[in-house]
């Protein structure tokens, strides 16, 4: 019997508690080149949400594309959505914020379940609760990610045909994950976040990614290349440093080799690439250009 990928995937990470994506504006901070605001958004059922917004001031006679920013875990939980403003020391120290918006785009971030604004309950705890109600706390982060999407493409400053998703570590794999689960999404540029199930179980790595990462049965039909293969023929750039022990390279290869023969079939070579760089878990400088470029391309 054949598998409907996307409909197993669902599965897995449980029902979605999605209502009308709704927002309510709580500051605004102009500068001489963007406008950032701070909302506060209903996009499920237990809980408001809090996010950024910005974009160049240039949007408001013309729509600019747009980057959903996905924050890094890095076991700081205070940081959240405030990693768009203010760099992880495993970043460059120019801000996405600043970077972004001087590129030309509009950039919106969440705090994800457990983070920033949202935290109280301890991530295992939240991790536990949702599983007994047969739902997974990764799934979670997702749908409120999409539902964050939904609001942003009725922003007229967004172009809603030009749409990409990025981030850094945890932000990485959210940004493929959502790539593939939503066609809204045109391109995705992962760092850090190339992580094979099956490479992780292989070398005994599982212990390198916190628990939130693991979603019950999902390799009982599926690898990660079928769940990566979604997103095949859009754009994407993944990049990972060479000694970087959350994404075990024999990973990031066997999915390369994968990935580069979808794209072939499709005949898009030139909208992936992958590249293992120097570094470990970390934004080097090159791989900051090298996503810089790979937006100006695709985006």
């Amino acid at each position: 019997m054949k598998i409907d990928i996307k409909e197993e995937i669902l599965t897995c990470l449980g029902p979605a508690l999605s209502v009308v994506p709704k927002a309510t504006l709580l500051t605004t901070v102009e500068t001489k080149d963007y406008i950032l605001e701070t909302l506060q958004l209903d996009l499920n059922q237990l809980e408001s949400v809090p996010a950024y917004f910005a974009y160049p001031k240039r949007a408001l006679d013309k729509p600019c594309p747009l980057v959903l920013f996905n924050h890094s875990h890095g076991g700081n939980f205070e940081r959240g959505k405030e990693e768009l403003i203010n760099s992880s020391d495993y970043l460059q120290p120019t801000s996405f914020l600043q970077t972004l918006t001087t590129e030309g785009y509009s950039v919106g971030v969440i705090d994800m379940w457990g983070f920033g604004e949202r935290r109280g309950k301890k991530e295992s705890e939240l991790f536990k609760e949702f599983l007994l109600q047969g739902q997974t706390l990764w799934g979670m982060r997702i749908y409120d990610n999409q539902q964050f999407l939904t609001y942003l493409l009725t922003r007229p400053e967004v172009d809603r045909k030009r749409v990409a998703t990025m981030g850094m570590s945890m932000g990485g794999l959210m940004s493929w994950w959502l790539a593939a689960l939503d066609e809204r999404i045109q391109v995705v540029v992962d760092l850090a976040g190339q992580a094979a199930y099956e490479t992780l179980i292989a070398e005994r790595q599982l212990d390198r990614h916190g628990f939130y990462y693991y979603v019950p049965g999902i390799l009982r039909h599926l690898t990660t290349f079928d769940i990566q293969q979604l997103i095949v023929p859009r754009a994407r750039l993944s990049l990972v440093g060479r000694h970087d022990g959350l994404c075990p390279t024999a990973g990031v290869q066997a999915l390369a080799e994968q990935l580069t023969q979808s794209y072939q079939k499709q005949h898009a070579n030139d909208q992936w690439a992958c590249h293992l760089l120097t570094g470990g878990h970390q934004e080097t400088k090159e791989m900051r250009e090298l996503w810089k470029q790979f937006l100006r391309k695709h985006l």
